[in-house]
């Protein structure tokens, strides 16, 4: 496979690891009251390239609650 061949399997693969990594750290850090869903279900769920941190990402996170701001 030549060079050229392999750089748009190269970036397709530096997105997926990034959505991976972003999606893991968000859920290890989020309280599991703002998770959908059981936090242990959605670990595995991630190494499903690439849409189980898209599917995390998009549908298994609650929004965060809103903080008053400081004055």
């Amino acid at each position: 496979m030549a060079f050229i061949e392999q750089k748009p399997l190269i970036a397709v693969g530096t997105v997926e690891v990034a959505l991976t990594t972003v999606a893991a750290v968000d859920l290890v850090r989020r309280d599991p009251a703002t998770v959908r869903g059981s936090k242990w279900l959605w670990a595995p769920a991630l190494v499903v390239q690439p849409f189980g941190p898209i599917a995390y990402l998009a549908a298994g996170r609650k929004a965060a609650p809103i903080t008053e701001l400081a004055s």
